[in-house]
């Protein structure tokens, strides 16, 4: 399937993705869709980043259930289905060539975005769940990235570390076991795909426990700001290929 100079290669995206996760929470997605797809098609990429995603955040558990803010994940949910729904029919009849070039838009944007803003300022404003909860599931379904969207909603309700940790799971927890069951019904989880993700999983964990000790050491801002470096690369990488 791979010469043994592309698995390592291969081998060293996932890591890095999941150590990010380990020390952020999220962004593997973004750290690995993009870069993975310029081994294996975004049909085989997406499905297989969003399994390991999954199953990260089952590993990792809701250590603080009770501070789940559900008042704030009920009103995404409706439209984070709507999101999936068009993303599952857009890659039935989009051109993998045209997704990757508005992965590549997405990524980039993102990446300046990163750069650029430091924290939003707050609007504690619950409509704020349509856009979230629409791009959430439609980006995060196409690209596997749609976490960004719920992140940047609840830092706008400016929730406390503890209260943001644990909506956050949930949200990704909800959210990732309907883009699977999507991708189930539609076929995308072909053989190989779930071969790729076995073979991705002790990978994945042994990153995610590398990125748990390596947070306590290293300044958050810091590292977001070397990441969106690399996202806006990859993303150009994505445009010019």
């Amino acid at each position: 399937m791979f010469n043994t100079s592309e698995f390592i290669i291969l081998a060293f995206i996932i890591c890095l993705a999941y150590v990010v996760r380990g020390i952020t929470g999220f962004g593997s997605a973004l750290i690995a869709v993009p870069l993975l797809a310029f081994f294996m098609p975004l049909s085989t990429v997406v499905p297989m980043i969003v399994l390991l995603d999954y199953l990260a955040s089952l590993s990792h558990g809701l250590h603080h259930r009770q501070h789940i803010q559900w008042s704030l994940v009920l009103p995404l949910l409706p439209f984070s289905l709507m999101g999936i729904a068009l993303a599952l029919y857009l890659l039935g009849t989009l051109e993998l060539g045209l997704l990757k070039q508005a992965l590549g838009v997405f990524v980039i944007s993102y990446g300046i975005y990163s750069l650029l803003i430091n924290a939003p300022h707050q609007h504690r404003n619950r409509l704020w769940a349509i856009p979230a909860g629409s791009f959430g599931g439609l980006i995060g379904a196409l690209f596997g990235t749609g976490g960004p969207f719920y992140v940047i909603y609840l830092q706008l309700q400016g929730l406390d570390k503890t209260a943001f940790r644990a909506t956050v799971a949930s949200i990704f927890l909800i959210d990732g076991g309907m883009r699977l069951a999507g991708y189930t019904v539609s076929g995308f989880y072909s053989k190989d795909t779930l071969m790729l993700a076995a073979i991705a999983l002790p990978i994945m964990f042994t990153a995610l426990y590398l990125g748990g000790h390596i947070h306590t050491n290293l300044k958050p801002t810091i590292f977001r700001k070397a990441i969106a470096v690399l996202l806006i690369g990859s993303g150009f990488g994505l445009l010019l290929n």
